[in-house]
């Protein structure tokens, strides 16, 4: 039986580059595969030819003598070298594959392109800030400490004694990483003598053991702008902790969160503030006297008849929006105080008042009327 054309193989033509024909051997490799094609018997002989038709076109040599003699180059008369079908599990399937598996598994071992991973980004590091509403409002800067790592500044981070460059390792050649093959796959696994590094260090730093780094507690300086609010996140790019051997430092993440304040309430922007009146103030109006976040004092005129619950608003004296966008407003809500402590006289008119005033409670007349309608529905 002859053998196929190794473009029509792959299903790619023959001008197809070779990012092409890697993407569609890629593509066949996933389809083709035993693994996955118990239920075809010729999944494996397909699986094989595709292996055999990407070994030979993914390199350029190879390929311009399939394209100048077709197959009969790998036959032994063309002098073209070995045949690439030379077994199912020889070292040629696992050049092709170990392609493939680099492609696919690569960004997730943080391999691709050489593997070397000779230093480690530091880790990001959380701080909780509390700061005020007043601090919110005005935007504010704040000196924090931090304990962290620092790169080390005895081996300047290289982690080896007197700042001396660490080795390859000798087991991964400093890949970081090792091939074992199993089977029809070829695995790799994180390096054991070097962990990954792709580098040793034969004399540690006395100082920090080795790693590039040692514990300290540092002070930034913090700007907090206006506007922020409980959940807000400042990022400080490179001011998390330290890489391991010289690598590049983490960032810090900084969480806010904005105390509770004893006469502001916070919905956004906009701020609440309950104010109590007195009966006779919010029966006859009058005008009161508030505070203002930013510490000044506005005026409000409260309508004759006020009930509690009714608000009045303040405009632009809320909270300034994150990143510009304007400012918030401000709510004053009612709370009409009931007198208590009544001397014998102010009792005696509260009475008199009480007997004059049947017509001056709206609410309650509507209410008793209500509660007399449902009774007598109930007893029908």
């Amino acid at each position: 039986m002859s053998k196929r054309d190794y473009y029509d193989v792959l299903g790619v033509s023959r001008g197809a580059s070779a990012e092409e024909i890697k993407k569609a051997y890629r593509r066949k490799a996933k389809e083709l595969h035993p693994d996955r094609n118990h239920d075809n018997p010729d999944a494996e002989a397909q699986f094989k030819e595709a292996n055999e038709a990407y070994e030979v076109l993914k390199d350029p040599d190879k390929r311009a003598a399939y394209d100048r003699f077709g197959h009969a180059a790998f036959d032994g008369g063309m002098g073209g070298g070995p045949r690439p079908g030379a077994g199912f599990g020889s070292g040629d399937f696992s050049s092709a594959f170990s392609d493939v598996f680099e492609d696919l598994f690569g960004d997730m071992m943080g391999t691709r392109g050489g593997g070397r991973r000779r230093a480690m980004r530091g880790a990001d590091l959380r701080y909780n800030l509390r700061v005020t509403l007043e601090e919110a409002y005005t935007g504010v800067q704040k000196t924090i400490s931090v304990p962290t790592s620092v790169s080390c500044s005895e081996c300047s981070g290289t982690g080896a004694e007197g700042g001396v460059e660490p080795t390859t390792c000798p087991t991964c050649s400093g890949m970081g990483k090792v091939r074992a093959q199993q089977g029809f796959f070829t695995v790799e696994r994180t390096c054991p003598t070097c962990s990954g590094l792709g580098q040793i260090i034969k004399n540690p730093c006395s100082a920090c053991g080795g790693s590039g780094r040692v514990q300290k507690e540092r002070s930034l300086s913090v700007n907090i702008p206006p506007g922020v609010e409980t959940g807000t996140r400042i990022r400080l790019s490179g001011e998390g902790e330290a890489g391991m051997r010289g690598g590049p430092p983490g960032d810090l993440y900084i969480f806010i969160d904005v105390e509770r304040h004893e006469l502001f309430e916070r919905d956004g922007v906009n701020l609440y503030c309950r104010v109590p009146v007195s009966m006779a103030t919010a029966a006859l109006g009058g005008s009161i006297e508030v505070p203002t976040i930013d510490g000044g004092r506005g005026r409000v005129q409260i309508p004759e008849g006020s009930q509690s619950g009714r608000q009045m608003r303040l405009r632009g004296k809320g909270m300034p929006a994150l990143r510009g966008g304007g400012v918030g407003d401000m709510f004053i809500e009612l709370a009409v105080e009931t007198p208590v402590n009544l001397t014998p006289r102010q009792k005696e008119l509260l009475r008199e008042f009480e007997g004059l005033s049947a017509d001056n409670h709206p609410e309650s007349k509507s209410f008793f009327s209500s509660v007399k309608s449902f009774w007598e529905s109930m007893k029908s």
